[in-house]
């Protein structure tokens, strides 16, 4: 076993543990440091980035798998809720990793910058959101879906950072919320994983060994390996907290997330 290969397993312990609390897919831990890894091995620079995002969406697709399972043994997944956001989900998720090699990085990641940072701020609000709303209907969530989809699979997370405030807007619990987040989070992980797949297969010849497109299979499976053990332990975490220092990691999460992104920019 290589120095990699132990980077490797660190990061599916931390990425599973992140999913399984917060319901987030691990996907805002995974994506920075499989680049700073891939970096360190040398891969072709100009597709480290498009590689950490593909792998990270084919490991969230384990990871969500696992985290899923604990939240519904608990009682936490709204299963109406998942059904009615799926269909705008895979559609907005496919269509933007199709896109993701073509949208200029700078633009991206300002826009995400000041979304997680409203995100956030809303989360460390209490009684700011619209106390009276409900969910949409089917067209409405299939357009929220939409969004969430195309934002998540840009960026390469499991869509938590939009769906569980999105869900805490309209009255949800946020343990419900954070174990619907994690069942939303294979479809969105399904979907960006093909897309990057299909967008990465006509770079083969520069992609290093072990590629599938844009999804470096070694560092899938000891990451996914380790993940899926320690997502069950970080929803069991979830609830066993209470409800506002959920609502304060979650926020702290994405404020460092935000910031990091905002550095980077600088």
């Amino acid at each position: 076993m290589n120095l990699y290969w132990l980077a490797y397993i660190a990061l599916g312990a931390a990425a599973g543990f992140f999913a399984g609390l917060m319901g987030v897919g691990g996907g805002t831990v995974l994506v920075p440091v499989l680049a700073m890894i891939f970096a360190a091995q040398h891969f072709p620079p100009q597709h480290v980035l498009h590689l950490a995002l593909g792998t990270s969406m084919a490991v969230i697709a384990f990871t969500s798998i696992s985290s899923l399972r604990a939240h519904h043994g608990h009682g936490a997944v709204l299963w109406p809720v998942v059904r009615a956001i799926t269909p705008g989900i895979l559609a907005g998720t496919l269509i933007g990793s199709l896109a993701a090699s073509h949208v200029p990085t700078r633009p991206l990641a300002i826009f995400f910058v000041m979304f997680v940072a409203l995100v956030a701020l809303q989360m460390m609000t209490p009684g700011k959101s619209s106390p009276g709303r409900d969910l949409p209907g089917w067209a409405g969530m299939a357009a929220v879906g939409g969004g969430i989809g195309l934002i998540s699979a840009l960026v390469a997370i499991g869509g938590g950072a939009m769906s569980v405030p999105f869900m805490v807007r309209c009255k949800v619990r946020v343990h419900q919320a954070i174990g619907t987040a994690a069942a939303i989070g294979f479809p969105i992980a399904l979907s960006g994983t093909l897309g990057y797949v299909v967008t990465g297969l006509s770079q083969s010849p520069v992609l290093p060994e072990g590629s599938l497109g844009y999804v470096y299979l070694p560092a899938l499976f000891w990451v996914a390996a380790v993940s899926v053990l320690f997502a069950p332990l970080g929803a069991r975490t979830a609830h066993r907290l209470p409800v506002e220092t959920l609502k304060r990691i979650f926020a702290a999460i994405l404020v460092l997330l935000a910031a990091k992104m905002a550095a980077s920019l600088v």
